[in-house]
């Protein structure tokens, strides 16, 4: 049986945080991205190899048959995890990474759910005490807020797999916001009854306690997310990715694991600051999103009887745009995931380039379903790294631009955001409206998250062109 002593653990276990640091310095750029990925796969690799490590050095603690059996259980959920997560990866569209990385946030949080009522059922199993002992104050603290902020991560995400998905009919699934009377005050009643409950189990370490506050966190998770709506939920997303971990942290403090310490913090502050990132990017107020007490608001859209005539044309005629522009930027959005354009579009812009023509991708922060979700998609067709551009950096180029082709995306490109009263006022968007002549493809004029009619569908300078965006597209690079 593998056996590490404490000495070569901590060493493993250092390096495994380095690796997981790397792993997020990589993920910071797509251009580093996969050596990110690799980094984190083999801190991870270390990290599980030192667990067996400990397992081996429980056999002075208990009989060696449970040992065996304990580490048979280990190697059988690895396994059945592994495969699980392996065909799930596998499998998975574009278009539903958003669910898959809300569903991997939520088994965090039930993780840490469970081992914390397992430290609080059998401490001595996990060498929290002695046989016999009471589990120390500190650690009783521990296990609160991890349990706590673990099931709240696990409800929350539950509601937010929902509401990206988008295809079940129970209400609070639904992308609409779910609100009530006196939402907020039942919210703050139930955080101070988790808040005191937590508080009098860490003094008294009671189980009845521990466990209704861990009914409370479940029902909090729920009621946190439910009002918030989909518009929001890229924010959403990165919040709850911060949630779980502090969710591991608060468990690794628990049970003097440092990894968990490192790994779960690490979790947690980048998720933090994604989130302040995401806030920023869509003009919402870092506190509120923290505390699920944004999207519920109902903002009244002025409705007008005069009906609004928009200019469409065909994929020959985006061709003929196309292909006499000397500069031309492509604006991503969620229909390009749906439709699995990427590719098709990757060709068109090779197709621009070989004609002499400047192509660059505008990327908005909260494109798509989730935070990267566009820089994802463009990785995958390969496009180059040095013709994506961040919202911040290109901004200040439409006016000098030709022609902008936007594809499937809606409230990023808003004009709305510059109108007082707008749902979405404030909302940095990308100015695409400044551009010589805008091509719209969209399969419908349907409204984006927001709720809102898009402003741009209907200027003098724009061209809709209606209908799946990989057949435009293909379409349009054959007549280019």
């Amino acid at each position: 049986m593998l056996s590490l002593s404490i000495n070569t653990v901590t060493i493993l276990y250092l390096l495994a945080s380095i690796c997981f640091i790397q792993a997020l310095k990589g993920l910071s750029h797509p251009s580093t991205s996969i050596r990110g990925n690799i980094f984190g796969i083999a801190g991870m690799f270390i990290a599980t190899l030192s667990t067996f490590g400990l397992i081996g050095n429980m056999a002075n603690i208990l009989p060696d048959q449970n040992i065996f059996f304990g580490m048979f259980l280990l190697i059988l959920g690895i396994a059945i995890g592994g495969t699980i997560g392996a065909i799930m990866a596998k499998k998975v569209q574009m278009t539903k990474m958003p669910e898959l990385v809300a569903f991997m946030h939520s088994m965090v949080g039930l993780s840490a759910v469970f081992i914390a009522i397992t430290a609080v059922l059998e401490p001595y199993a996990l060498n929290i005490t002695d046989k016999g002992s009471s589990i120390p104050f500190g650690n009783r603290l521990e296990l609160f807020l991890g349990a706590s902020i673990g099931a709240i991560t696990f409800s929350g995400s539950v509601i937010a797999f929902g509401k990206l998905s988008g295809k079940y009919k129970f209400r609070l699934f639904q992308g609409a916001p779910v609100t009530f009377p006196a939402q907020h005050l039942i919210n703050l009643g139930i955080g101070l009854g988790i808040l005191a409950l937590g508080i009098f189990f860490s003094f008294t370490e009671n189980w009845p306690a521990f466990i209704t506050l861990l009914v409370l966190s479940f029902l909090i998770g729920v009621l946190i997310i439910i009002p918030i709506g989909g518009a929001d939920m890229p924010v959403v997303v990165s919040m709850l990715n911060s949630y779980s971990g502090w969710a591991a942290a608060g468990i690794g403090f628990s049970l003097g694991n440092s990894m968990l310490i490192v790994a779960g913090s690490l979790v947690g502050s980048s998720g933090a600051i994604l989130s302040y990132i995401m806030c920023k990017a869509m003009n919402r107020a870092f506190l509120s999103v923290i505390l699920g007490g944004f999207g519920g608001e109902t903002s009244i859209v002025q409705s007008s009887d005069e009906k609004k005539s928009v200019k469409s044309g065909s994929a020959e005629d985006a061709a003929f745009m196309l292909g006499n522009a000397e500069s031309v930027i492509i604006v991503p959005g969620y229909g390009l995931a749906v439709a699995r354009a990427q590719h098709a579009l990757k060709e068109l812009s090779d197709k621009l380039i070989e004609n002499g023509t400047e192509v660059r991708y505008a990327i908005h922060p909260v494109a798509g379903r989730m935070p990267g979700h566009m820089n994802v998609l463009l990785a995958e067709a390969e496009v180059s790294y040095d013709q994506v551009f961040e919202m911040e950096d290109i901004n200040s180029e439409f006016n000098q631009t030709d022609v902008v082709l936007v594809l499937g995306a809606n409230d990023v490109v808003n004009p709305a955001a510059k109108t007082p009263g707008s749902a979405i006022y404030g909302m940095p968007i990308l100015e695409v409206f400044k551009a010589q002549t805008v091509i719209v493809n969209k399969r419908s004029m349907a409204s984006g998250y927001a709720g809102l009619d898009n402003e741009l569908f209907y200027m003098e300078k724009t061209m809709m062109v209606f209908g799946d965006a990989k057949k435009i597209i293909e379409s349009v690079g054959k007549a280019v």
